[in-house]
């Protein structure tokens, strides 16, 4: 049986950080604030898949508050969560995420954010889909106060 998530994840653009968008390091003059490398790109992933589990989001697992997770690369969260799926006997069928920003130009990096996405994973790239949009300069994204994104995922479960 195959079990449906979403994930949602947003980060303020601040100066003094870099932007980490798909484990891609994108130039851009601000970056996004967070305790980790604020991926947002790979933390909705990474919600998308634990809720197909029927798990708690990534803060449950890799809290804020942790010391531990401080700068750490989202890879590490992407790669717990295909490892949740696969103690449960279970195989991630594809993943599909969009990425809202109005800037920097995002579609540039999106064969290296596939790449990484889907190694974190263990996945074919054939199963990792990555858009972008903007938000048509509506709201905090179109204002350029921060990005969001959102994915989804199908993972097979043996129930």
């Amino acid at each position: 049986m195959v079990h449906v998530g979403i994930g949602y994840d947003v980060h303020a653009l601040v100066a003094g950080r870099k932007l980490i968008l798909g484990g891609v390091e994108i130039p851009h003059p601000k970056g996004l604030d967070g305790h980790s490398d604020a991926d947002a790109l790979m933390h909705a992933v990474c919600d998308a898949l634990l809720g197909a589990l029927g798990e708690p989001d990534i803060g449950h697992f890799f809290p804020n508050t942790d010391p531990r997770w401080k700068n750490v690369p989202s890879r590490i969260f992407l790669e717990e969560a295909a490892k949740q799926v696969a103690r449960r006997g279970g195989r991630i069928v594809n993943v599909d995420a969009t990425i809202i920003a109005e800037a920097p130009k995002i579609y540039p990096h999106i064969t290296g954010m596939k790449k990484n996405i889907a190694a974190a994973l263990g996945a074919s790239e054939k199963h990792v889909g990555v858009k972008a949009t903007t938000n048509e300069k509506m709201g905090f994204v179109g204002r350029e106060e921060g990005i969001a994104a959102v994915a989804v995922a199908g993972v097979e479960l043996p129930e």
